[in-house]
């Protein structure tokens, strides 16, 4: 059967919801779906991008840096007109990357401000870009989506979504509100997953999470430039349009058809109706169609993101002129909490897991879950060992696709490459909820009186932390009432390297336009923290014991290295209240740690 002859009705012809067409086809063993234009209709609201502004206008104040919103929101909408265009080039390439959001910030919104207001916003680029994707339209579902979807349930073809994204996050949100997110089996975003359409990739993914392959499904789009192209180059079964009002304005000429095209998702029910399963229908369409590129009858090559580099000032003298510290960076876990197992919560996120798994046709039980996650958490411990820093080099987080889909993948039942795949899509979500439940937190005494306290002194406080979910501890410190004291945010797993490497310090440093040498950091692992901060110049160490790290580790650290030796050795946050907003000549680095704490360490 030649691609011609899969068309469902001729291309150009825009089909009403009740046109009859009785030619069988084939029914796909996968439904996928894009999100703008198909599941939900949109409409611009102009206020947004001042909206946005104000927010990202407080984010900067807490930082000591004054903006009023309508500057910035005339600088964010000149950002947008060059994202736009850039968007448009992308979909003239074969196999277009997509951009993360500290870029989009970087390079786009924020380019023309100075570095520190700009490090700000990159510090907070991920919640400004679910703001201003929530914010910039109002979503409405388009008519007939519904039925469309109990039709797929009812013949048996799990539905996904195949969307291109600036915020997943964003996107997963807006479908949670519907209360229609349990109805789809995969949600599969660009900025989550590094690549966008019109790269047949984006298809081939989404297609592997459900257990089956491109060729055997049928995509539905709005685009011709994007959505069109990138199922042809996908090798779809079928291509299928509902009509938008972006639908007839491609960027540049496309010369690609679809093999529908309807003014609504109603129009797909009858299509969808007519199909027969393959077994009633002779040879399957995936063994027969042609495909645009036989050389690529594998389907496109899997994609990965790499990380940005980072470079390393110089450490400097410490200034005696000046009495208060300069900023004051802390690390979370350890200092501003303490972490304890948090074994009902796992267990309740591994049950999710396997509901999610068994719904994409992955059939997982709990157990067989959490075997897969507590296995996958001991290889990510054996990843960070072979992944330290040799020679001061750089020192790479693991990203959620490497955590979900290598180290706890192998680990799960069923077919490898289908649930790789699975967890690959779904990969950041699983991140932030795995995040906020693998642990308990409690405060530790004395860091709320910290925090207030320099911020009534004008002390700008920035958090340097290792984590794999840096949205998981924003969310924790504003359900605490912290979030609004905290200046600036640097988290390994969105700056891309963790310590101590020096780049979180350094990206603070910038954010809150800070003398290093003035600046104060305070830890709780010396292997980790003290590195970090020596290396991004900061004049003032603290190791804080009573975090992660025991005092028999903490002894043994000093012992093996004396640079990994500290400039405080403190027992409690309590300790570092007096040391740091007090300070005399106790604030230039000693030879030897000094301890306030009633132990008498020194």
């Amino acid at each position: 059967m030649t691609t011609a002859e899969t068309l469902l009705i001729p291309p150009g012809r825009t089909a009403a919801a009740g046109d009859d067409d009785s030619t069988p086809t084939l029914r796909p063993e996968a439904l996928l779906l894009d999100f703008g234009g198909v599941v939900f209709s949109t409409h611009k609201r102009p206020e947004a991008g001042l909206e946005v502004a104000r927010i990202a206008a407080q984010l900067l104040a807490r930082a000591g840096h004054h903006r009023s919103p309508d500057e910035l929101a005339s600088v964010f909408a000149a950002g947008g007109v060059a994202l736009r265009d850039w968007k448009n080039s992308q979909s003239r390439l074969l196999e277009p990357t997509e951009l993360d959001h500290r870029t989009i910030w970087r390079d786009f919104y924020a380019s023309p401000l100075p570095a520190a207001e700009r490090e700000v916003l990159i510090g907070h680029a991920g919640e400004l870009q679910r703001e201003l994707t929530i914010r910039s339209s109002e979503h409405t579902l388009r008519p007939g989506l519904v039925e469309l979807l109990d039709t797929a349930a009812e013949l048996g073809v799990p539905v996904g979504i195949v969307s291109n994204a600036h915020s997943g996050r964003a996107h997963r949100a807006i479908l949670d509100q519907t209360g229609l997110t349990e109805r789809f089996a995969v949600q599969l975003y660009s900025d989550e997953v590094g690549i966008r359409k019109p790269h047949p990739g984006i298809i081939d993914l989404a297609a592997r999470a459900l257990g089956t392959s491109a060729r055997r499904c049928w995509y539905v789009g709005d685009t011709l430039d994007r959505d069109v192209v990138a199922g042809r180059r996908a090798g779809v079964a079928a291509v299928l349009v509902t009509r938008s009002h972006h639908t007839d304005t491609p960027p540049f000429p496309v010369t690609e058809r679809a093999d529908l095209v309807v003014d609504d998702p109603r129009g797909i029910v009858p299509a969808l109706r007519r199909t027969v399963r393959p077994s009633s229908a002779g040879p399957a369409l995936a063994e027969t169609a042609g495909r645009p590129d036989d050389d690529r009858s594998d389907g496109p090559e899997r994609h990965s993101v790499g990380r940005p580099e980072a470079g390393r000032p110089a450490l400097s003298a410490v200034s005696e002129s000046d009495r208060l510290p300069s900023a004051l960076l802390l690390d979370h876990g350890g200092v501003i909490s303490n972490s304890a197992p948090d074994e009902l919560g796992l267990a309740a996120f591994t049950a999710r897991l396997a509901e999610g798994l068994s719904a994409a046709g992955h059939a997982t039980t709990s157990d067989q879950a959490a075997s897969g996650l507590a296995a996958g958490r001991i290889r990510h411990k054996e990843w960070k060992a072979a992944h330290e820093s040799v020679n001061g080099g750089p020192v790479p987080e693991i990203d959620p696709v490497t955590f979900w889909a290598e180290l706890v993948g192998p680990e799960l039942p069923g077919d490898p490459d289908a649930v790789a795949a699975w967890l690959h899509a779904e990969a950041h979500r699983l991140m932030y909820d795995y995040s906020r439940v693998k642990s308990a937190r409690t405060l530790r005494p004395g860091i709320v009186e910290l925090l207030r306290t320099a911020g009534d002194l004008g002390i700008p406080v920035g958090i340097v932390s290792n984590t794999v979910s840096g949205r998981g501890i924003r969310s924790l410190l504003e359900s605490q009432g912290l979030l609004d004291l905290i200046a600036a945010h640097a988290y390994s797993d969105e700056v891309g390297r963790r310590k101590p490497d020096p780049s979180g310090v350094e990206n603070v440093l910038t954010a809150v336009d800070a003398d290093p040498r003035r600046a104060w950091f305070v830890g709780d692992k010396p292997h980790r923290d003290v590195p970090a901060a020596r290396a991004g110049g900061v004049g003032t160490v603290v190791i804080v014991s009573g975090g992660a790290t025991g005092d028999d580790e903490l002894e043994e650290a000093f012992a093996s290295d004396p640079a990994l030796r500290p400039d405080h050795l403190l027992d409690s946050i309590e300790d570092l209240l007096p040391l740091v907003f007090a300070p005399t000549d106790s604030s230039q680095p000693d030879s030897q740690p000094t301890a306030t704490s009633t132990k008498g360490r020194s």
